[in-house]
């Protein structure tokens, strides 16, 4: 434990024990308090940012991300315990937050939504830990939207594609393999040269078969190919039987 955070527990204590009533000391009330005294000062001795206790933090963080005026903020967080504070002490300690791990800066393209929020909340007196949950949801659904408009980019940026290489195909021109929807249902298409199972000027098509299973089939291209000749095949000569072969050498040693 550091020397500074040592002197502020020891300070605490020293207060706290200065009362003569032991029954004031037992409450569990005073010890409560204490305790968190004890915390807060430790937190604080602790950190570089002495001037911040725990609400001030709190309310700091929450507003980070919602685009709400230094100004304003800086009235809010003097109005909390501790120190006064400057547009500096805001301002640095508001970046050191967006800095953090896992954080990052507000939004810019949310920027005028919720300054239009702010004032519209702030003409009508509402507080501020109110107007900052509120951003906080707004920024919620804001960042929900943009997330399913970037989906739908996505998605139309891939269908793009997608048709691009089906007309890639059709036209015969040489292409991976290209996923067009007939009406047969969806095949799966190859006329690609260096893969080895489909020869030159051949395409590949898949067909979805029963059971979720696949069967191949090869279709040859428009030209067909002659027929192969038929081989032909010489017929054998008969097999003479052993005794017709012994006459057939007797006959010619007579002679």
């Amino acid at each position: 434990m550091s020397s500074d955070r040592q002197y502020a527990v020891a300070s605490l204590l020293f207060d706290y024990v200065k009362s003569p009533s032991l029954r004031h000391l037992r409450d569990p009330h005073s010890v409560h308090k204490i305790a968190r005294d004890i915390v807060n000062a430790v937190d604080r001795a602790g950190s570089i940012w002495s001037k911040w206790e725990a609400e001030r933090e709190e309310v700091a963080r929450a507003a980070a991300p919602c685009w709400i005026p230094t100004k304003d903020l800086l009235a809010t967080l003097n109005n909390l315990p501790g120190p006064l504070l400057t547009k500096t002490d805001v301002e640095q300690r508001l970046r050191a937050i967006w800095e953090e791990p896992y954080t990052s800066y507000p939004n810019e393209d949310l920027k005028e939504g919720c300054l239009a929020l702010y004032v519209a909340e702030k003409a009508q007196g509402t507080e501020m830990r109110a107007i900052i949950g509120m951003l906080q949801e707004h920024l919620e659904r804001e960042d929900e939207r943009l997330r399913r408009e970037q989906e739908e980019r996505y998605r139309k940026l891939k269908e793009e594609e997608r048709a691009k290489l089906e007309q890639r195909f059709l036209s015969g021109a040489d292409c991976g393999w290209t996923s067009i929807d007939g009406s047969a249902g969806r095949m799966t298409t190859s006329r690609r040269a260096s893969d080895p199972r489909a020869g030159p000027g051949k395409r590949r098509i898949v067909h979805p078969g029963r059971a979720g299973r696949f069967r191949l089939r090869r279709i040859l291209n428009r030209s067909p190919s002659p027929p192969r000749a038929a081989a032909t095949r010489s017929t054998p000569p008969p097999r003479r039987s052993p005794a017709a072969s012994w006459r057939g050498r007797h006959c010619a040693s007579a002679g």
